[in-house]
This record gives structure tokens, sequence and C-alpha cells, in this order.
């Protein structure tokens, strides 16, 4: 993946992925933990998906949905209904939420100035899902220097001008490589890594490989982990994976 040429901003950024039931409302400890970020100079930029309300449409419209490896394989006809309650309610509901909390916050997607340049992943297998090879840093750079946080939803745009549907955890962690953000926070349903009834506050990669293997790590777990590994090989110094109120298990590299 290549980022925009520009004049590197070099604050403090963190990359916030919202996921599972977060995506239908935002808690105060959520906002209170967000601003207390942001007081200690961290520059912030939140990606989404949409499963629950994506599911909710397809099933109006009367459409199947499965998924191969995780990701949601997706038609011509499906690309649609993603595209549109991602970026038409899914997006704008989060950004009134951040404003009305007094975060000022925008709207974006991989076609606003070319944020997200895709390509098809495998369209023979998955459809019109994408992987992303640029981000365009300038405009995120821009933004989050000027105070405003990027609120970008997880449709990317290929050379051709084609909406694709991308994984949230696959942009979320293309979007902070390409900003060299310090730490990564998949926020999702749990407070984290669970081994026998106890909340673990730090992971290394050979604790999470030795928990998957005893049955410890299981169900959808397993490939947020894993997701949470691959950055940290990729280059992410620090990734986590935490509650609504954003507190949960920071998983480092070895030593």
């Amino acid at each position: 993946m290549t980022m925009s040429k520009s004049m590197h901003h070099t604050a403090r950024k963190i990359v916030v992925k919202l996921g599972g039931s977060t995506l239908e409302g935002l808690n105060e400890a959520f906002f209170r933990n967000f601003k207390a970020l942001q007081n200690e100079g961290y520059e912030i930029i939140i990606t989404h998906g949409g499963g629950p309300a994506i599911n909710r449409a397809l099933e109006k419209e009367n459409i199947e949905s499965y998924t191969i490896n995780g990701l949601r394989v997706t038609s011509e006809e499906m690309i649609d209904i993603v595209q549109s309650t991602l970026i038409g309610k899914v997006n704008p509901a989060l950004v009134q939420q951040l404003n009305a909390a007094g975060i000022p916050a925008i709207g974006l997607n991989g076609f606003d100035a070319a944020l997200l340049e895709s390509t098809y992943l495998d369209q023979d297998v998955y459809g019109f899902v994408g992987e992303v090879v640029r981000v365009n840093t300038q405009l995120l750079d821009t933004l989050t220097a000027a105070g405003i946080v990027p609120v970008v939803a997880c449709i990317g745009m290929s050379k051709e001008g084609q909406a694709l549907n991308i994984n949230g955890d696959t942009v979320a962690s293309g979007i902070a490589l390409a900003v060299h953000a310090e730490s990564l926070l998949l926020v999702t349903d749990v407070a984290g890594i669970r081994i026998k009834d106890d909340y673990q506050v730090t992971a290394v990669e050979t604790d999470i490989a030795g928990w998957i293997e005893k049955g410890h790590i299981y169900g959808g777990m397993i490939p947020k982990v894993q997701g949470a590994v691959a950055c940290l090989q990729a280059g992410i110094p620090a990734v986590q994976i935490v509650n609504d109120a954003l507190q949960g298990t920071t998983i480092k590299k070895e030593g």
C-alpha cells in the first residue's frame, strides 16, 4: 500500500475502529475516554463498518448473505445496498453523535478525494469486495490538524469509480499503517481478551497463539486477535481490543 505524497503530519495518531453494538449507539464512557485521549494530544481517526444495519437492509430486500473467510460475499445488487446503508445511514448517525457530544467530526468514505483507492480482492470469489492500495493521508492529516475527527465508512473506490465493500478491520489497519498511528483500537462488544473468566490487560503474540491452541480463545474472537497480530507484524506498535468505554486488552510485540 502506498500513501499519497504530502508533507507528512507528525502528530501522534490513534485509529479507532467501531464494530458490533457500538454502531447502534455510543455511550457516555466512550465520549469521556475519547476526549481524554484528545486532551493527551492524540489526533484520532474513526473507521466503521455496519454489519447489523446492512443485515437489516438486505433482509428487507429478501437478499441472502453469506461469508467466506469472514468476508461478506458482495454481489452487484448487494454493493448498492451496502454503499447506501454505510454512507447514507450508519456514517451520518455516528457523526451526529460525535458532534452532539462536542467532538467535531466529519463523515468520509473511499470516494472523498479518492480517500481509499482500492482494487478487487478476488472478484470471482468475493464479488464486489476490495482491498486498499492507497490512502489519501493528506486529507486525513488536514482534518486532524484542524481538530476535526474523520469518520470513515468502509467503502473503497476502484480506479474505474466502482464502489467496493471492504472489511472494517482491513480499512482500520490500512489507515493506521498509512498515517503511522501509535495504536489501533478495535472497539467491540467485550472488554478485550478473556482467559478463564479473567480479562487480560496486556498480551503478546505468543500468548495469543497458545490461548488459541488451548481453546481459551474461540469463535469470533479468533479472527479479531489474528488480525491484531497481523497489524503488529505490519508495523503498528500496539493494537487494543476494547469495549465501548475504550478499556480492554493491549496486544504488543515480544520484548
